[in-house]
């Protein structure tokens, strides 16, 4: 049956719809979760020296990052399918919660392995808090009017590259990098108890009160705070009641026996249990389970192989045995997910043009994007900036700034022109100011045409996000919104991977290219060959070859992009 797009405002709502504070408070999260990203980049020197790694090792640093790439991508379906079975209060509130903990873990981190740990239970906090927002405007808002909190969602999620780095350098000048994790377990139990007072349930008291002895003594057994460890008395709380038994100090018992004491009041207290536990095996029944660990196992062998790389050396880490492991993953999941009558992920739902299409246009946005954010500070450090790390990223900071502006834009002006015409044209201007930094020299960034080059290239990402997300969630049912999102942020981030790793492995073979037919200092300075500008010349001529090569590949995803967008994100012609 054909249906316009705006049938889905009269349809009978699924839920109640969302007050303003939930979808502010959630939109909050977002940016919290977005900044912490890079603020761990900012700050992952000093982790790395406080989990033990040697600052000459750093590429044991690669499970910290993939750790929490791997936890934010490959849960989403998921977790998408559990805000709309489960509503979103409860997947935003238990994300925020992993969120916590997945920050205490790597706060009182002491080894390597914790640390992973904790930013992989970061990431699934982090992702699962993207869908379930975007399905929280759709619920409050309709077709027509949406547009615009998408954009504001957008831009919240974007600010976070801008204010990220800003907060952690604030952090980092009073304090270690331990307080970065320490403030983000504050902010996740905050958040995560205004969402659940605003989203209108009302927690069991004693519950709450059992879950926050629990926590603490938890926490402070891992935290180990040198003024209370190291004191006369209150010491014998980490002391173990049994000898060579590390889990037998008072405060390891304490959190056992406030847990278990949770657990059973959840089960004979449903009323506003703190954990859901009584509608568990119901859950366990309506979720395709099968089908959420094929999917797992698919997303996240493809988020490793290419994480994990280093793309000096290949395209992908482990790729005769990853790449296979994903594919046949995949296979399965779709095989699976035709003939289950619940799947996790509702391909049925995909078969309008505008909802594939808004996943083909994020993919290829990400591709183009992630060449933007590397490649422009690399620029940077060759030319302007050589081995000047803040300056690199003020360069980058003018093209970041414009992006949050560019999704409040393209959701107002949603409001006035159709959704395609908006994201063509923000790809299309992305695509443009990317093949002008093609053109790039030495000196051109010292110019102020290369600040309206950015400022132009960051407009137009921006631009693009609101009519994607609005077209997304217009032709797919109000029951599925929290896939649907969940569907958007896998295919942006999975372009965002696989295309740093093939557009820097196509330049670096063009950069070799060029150093190969350069010559050595011998043959071009046979008199002074340590002392050459010839080749000096050559070289760098080569490095922006090789960064000028990025762009291009850039700009051709963006273009493709926009192509994409003008002819697929059509909201009408919806066929159920």
């Amino acid at each position: 049956m054909s249906r316009s797009p705006h049938r889905l405002s009269t349809d009978p709502p699924t839920r109640a719809a969302p007050g303003l504070p939930l979808v502010v408070l959630a939109t909050l999260a977002v940016l919290v979760t977005a900044a912490d990203t890079y603020v761990v980049v900012l700050a992952l020197p000093d982790i790395l020296t406080g989990v033990g790694v040697g600052i000459d090792e750093l590429q044991r640093a690669t499970p910290i990052i993939g750790g929490f790439l791997l936890g934010y991508t490959a849960t989403l379906p998921l977790l998408g399918r559990l805000a709309d079975l489960r509503g979103r209060v409860p997947v935003l509130a238990g994300c925020l919660l992993l969120f916590a903990l997945g920050s205490l873990l790597t706060a009182t981190a002491t080894g390597l392995v914790p640390a992973v740990a904790g930013r992989g239970l970061q990431g699934v906090g982090a992702g699962g808090l993207v869908p379930a927002t975007l399905a929280l405007v759709a619920d409050r808002w309709p077709p027509e009017r949406r547009a615009v909190p998408l954009g504001v969602v957008g831009a919240v999620q974007e600010a976070g590259a801008v204010l990220g780095p800003l907060a952690g350098a604030a952090v980092l000048a009073v304090a270690d990098w331990r307080a970065v994790f320490w403030l983000n377990l504050l902010l996740g139990l905050v958040l995560a108890a205004g969402v659940v007072v605003t989203g209108g349930r009302r927690p069991d008291p004693l519950g709450l009160a059992l879950l926050a002895v629990a926590g603490a003594a938890a926490g402070l057994q891992l935290a180990e705070p040198p003024a209370l460890a190291e004191d006369v008395t209150l010491g014998l709380a980490w002391v173990p009641l049994l000898d060579g038994a590390s889990a037998t100090t008072p405060l390891v018992l304490l959190a056992v026996v406030a847990a278990g004491a949770l657990v059973a009041r959840s089960l004979t207290a449903p009323a506003g249990a703190v954990l859901p536990l009584r509608g568990v095996p119901r859950l366990l029944r309506e979720v395709d389970v099968a089908g959420s660990l094929l999917a797992v196992v698919a997303l996240g062998a493809l988020v490793w192989a290419f994480a994990a790389a280093d793309p000096a050396t290949e395209v992908v880490a482990h790729g005769a045995v990853l790449l296979p492991v994903a594919a046949a993953a995949a296979v399965a999941f779709w095989l699976h997910e035709r003939r289950t009558p619940d799947p996790v992920l509702p391909l049925s739902e995909l078969r309008p043009a505008g909802a594939w299409g808004a996943l083909l246009v994020n993919l290829l946005v990400g591709v183009a994007l992630v060449a933007a954010l590397v490649d422009v500070p690399l620029f940077a450090r060759a030319t302007t900036t050589p081995g000047d790390q803040l300056g690199a990223a003020l360069v980058l900071l003018r093209l970041l700034v414009a992006v949050p502006v560019g999704a409040v834009a393209g959701g107002w002006l949603c409001r006035r022109v159709p959704p395609r015409l908006v994201a063509a044209a923000g790809t299309a201007l992305a695509a443009l100011a990317l093949w002008a930094m093609t053109g790039w020299g030495e000196t051109s960034l010292d110019r102020w045409t290369s600040t309206v080059v950015l400022l132009a290239a960051g407009l137009g990402f921006g631009l693009a996000i609101a009519p994607v997300n609005a077209v997304l969630l217009a032709v797919t049912g109000p029951a599925v919104h929290g896939s649907a999102g969940a569907l958007a942020v896998v295919a942006r981030t999975v372009g965002m991977l696989v295309g740093l790793s093939l557009l820097t492995a196509v330049a670096l073979r063009r950069f070799t290219a060029e150093v190969e037919a350069i010559g050595s200092p011998l043959t071009l300075c046979p008199t002074s060959p340590a002392d050459c500008p010839a080749y000096d010349a050559a070289a760098d001529a080569a490095v922006l070859t090789q960064l000028h090569t990025v762009f291009a590949g850039a700009a051709v995803a963006a273009g493709l992009a926009a192509v994409a967008a003008l002819v697929l994100l059509r909201e009408d012609h919806t066929t159920r």
